[in-house]
């Protein structure tokens, strides 16, 4: 007896959902299919019913979980101290399986697919535009150089927040990396 419709995209959704979340927390290479199969409640055989590939499950997993910094890309426009403050954070550190895909995966994308990285991509343009509007600064090159700028400083700050083991130095990388960020945010600087 078959499965319907609904019921397959379903399980495709469940499929997705934890690889989007274990993917952030194990690195692409650091989960088997096997693995996020049975968390799934599902047998490895299934797989292939829904995926033609691992890196298809990579490229819509990433996908999907670019949906979780929707609400914080957004912020940016309308509040992008607070949105700052919220991404340079300890609990943005403490959330890897929910948090920023973009800086949970940045070394595994550049070693994934064409396919993932093009997403990839897409998105940080998106996020440096937001950034790039949102700055005081009067010239676009200065914009666009601060934007990278500050993106650069978000991604990194995290990841080595969570790279290190003392906890001290985790929160004076986040609270240093804020600081100098929002400074960029608030100051109008003259150019030349």
């Amino acid at each position: 007896m078959g499965h319907s419709q609904a019921d397959k995209i379903a399980t495709h959704q469940r499929i997705v959902d934890v690889a989007a979340k274990r993917f952030r927390e194990h690195g692409i290479e650091g989960i088997s299919i096997a693995d996020l199969m049975k968390e799934a409640g599902l047998t490895v055989g299934g797989f292939y019913k829904h995926f033609s590939s691992r890196e298809e499950l990579v490229a819509e997993a990433f996908e999907h979980a670019l949906h979780d910094i929707g609400p914080w890309e957004a912020s940016i426009a309308t509040a992008p101290r607070q949105a700052m403050r919220t991404y340079i954070s300890e609990t943005h550190r403490d959330t890897v399986a929910t948090g920023c895909p973009i800086s949970a995966l940045a070394n595994d994308m550049s070693r994934s697919t064409s396919e993932s990285r093009d997403i990839y991509t897409t998105r940080v343009r998106r996020i440096l535009e937001q950034i790039s509007k949102a700055l005081p600064a009067e010239d676009n090159a200065s914009k666009r150089s601060e934007a990278a700028l500050i993106l650069s400083a978000c991604v990194g700050s995290i990841t080595l927040s969570r790279a290190v083991s003392d906890p001290k130095l985790s929160k004076q990388i986040l609270d240093g990396t804020l600081t100098k960020v929002l400074e960029l945010l608030s100051t109008k600087r003259n150019r030349k």
